[in-house]
């Protein structure tokens, strides 16, 4: 078959046999260049906008003592305004544009039930930690409403290491992850939302749970993968959300502290019940 090609400058190709391949070759290098450098200034200014948050967030709490929680969208990583926070002994709160609420902690050491709300969103309770009149960890992905029957697992974690991959496997069926299929081959499974420059969210949805398969979950630390040494994945404060059943958040997991490894084990599925591994090993899941 013969293949024509009208490329610029009038350089016309037949069958891939170019009449100037030098204009050919400076045009594909130029527009991989392009290409390449437009992903990178994506990239660093995702990368620079969170940590353009972070500093803000400190520099609030130096200012005026105030901690500030940020919520975020587990699908397309954006602010989620208008939600309501109700901090168990303190009140209630309604997110800003940025997703944040500001709070004075009444404790130098305390661990509070936090409360999110939103008509687009499920419902979400878990806990925060103040040491030392700081937030452990303050940026938290919330689920948007799913269909019954659909299970979603999201995990959010700090600046370092940049780059975790959540796994989702149906045994003898489906890998999902970045690195291996984003989609399943029936449509069933999928990455919802990939994150390589810190703090996530990273998200996978299936739409329903095959009740005769088994499945399993784990995160792994790819920015220091194959180092059985790094005890980044430890220190990296990631958390799992669990939502599903009749959209609830089912449960909320932190990774293990002060173990080496690059690999969590987070939990299975087997007879469509959830079964809790959490442990921090050097090989894969399976």
């Amino acid at each position: 078959m013969n293949v024509f090609l009208l490329l610029p400058n009038n350089v016309f190709c037949r069958s891939y046999q170019c009449e100037s391949k030098s204009n050919v070759n400076l045009i594909f290098n130029s527009f991989l260049i392009l290409v390449l450098s437009l992903t990178f200034f994506d990239f660093a200014n995702a990368q620079d906008k969170k940590q353009k948050e972070k500093i803000s967030d400190a520099f609030v709490e130096m200012e005026s003592g105030e901690l500030v929680l940020r919520f975020f969208d587990a699908i397309t990583g954006n602010s989620v305004a208008d939600g309501n926070v109700e901090i168990q002994t303190m009140g209630e709160f309604t997110t800003d544009f940025e997703g944040r609420i500001l709070f004075i902690p009444t404790e130098e050491n305390a661990v509070l039930r936090i409360r999110f709300s939103h008509p687009k969103y499920i419902t979400s309770q878990f806990d925060i930690e103040i040491m030392a009149g700081a937030l452990f960890f303050n940026r938290f992905s919330v689920s948007p409403k799913m269909p019954l029957g659909s299970l979603r697992v999201v995990i959010d974690w700090s600046d370092k290491p940049s780059d975790l991959d959540a796994h989702f496997v149906k045994v003898n069926n489906y890998h999902i992850s970045y690195r291996n299929k984003k989609v399943s081959e029936d449509g069933i499974a999928k990455l919802d939302r990939d994150d390589t420059d810190g703090f996530g969210p990273e998200t996978i949805t299936t739409k329903n749970i095959d009740k005769n398969s088994v499945y399993y979950f784990y995160v792994t630390d790819f920015t220091n993968l194959h180092n059985s040494n790094s005890v980044q994945l430890s220190k990296s404060k990631c958390n799992v959300k669990i939502y599903g059943r009749d959209n609830e958040l089912l449960n909320v997991l932190k990774v293990p502290e002060n173990i080496a490894g690059d690999y969590w084990h987070v939990f299975k599925i087997i007879n469509d019940g959830i079964i809790i591994i959490n442990e921090i090993k050097n090989i894969e899941m399976n």
